[in-house]
């Protein structure tokens, strides 16, 4: 199932949420796991058809308290990205450590 982010990180922020109840991404069946990434696929392109400002997509997984997780049922976030919503998305996820994050040396 998928449901819009209360607290969205970007306009059209999806939650992509396996129905069984586990914790972790790492306790999806196989099945489960091609079920997620097919509604994420999907969903980004509806998504895109809805909103033309889109142009990508970083899809994420918070797995553990280490990690970020505060919800502990496995979920997927697939956060829509559009053109200037950052000085420099280079890097990508990669932000998690800004100190990491720009691994070319170019700014």
């Amino acid at each position: 199932m998928a449901f819009y982010d209360t607290y969205p990180v970007t306009e059209g922020h999806v939650l992509i949420v396996p129905h069984r109840t586990i914790a972790s991404f790492r306790e999806m069946s196989d099945e489960e796991w091609l079920s997620v990434l097919d509604l994420a696929r999907r969903i980004s392109g509806q998504l895109r058809a809805e909103d033309p400002s889109i142009e990508g997509f970083n899809l994420g997984i918070n797995d553990g308290e280490v990690a970020g997780q505060t919800v502990f049922h496995a979920h997927i976030h697939l956060i829509p990205r559009r053109k200037g919503d950052v000085p420099n998305p280079r890097g990508g996820v990669r932000w998690i450590f800004p100190d990491k994050a720009d691994y070319t040396g170019q700014r």
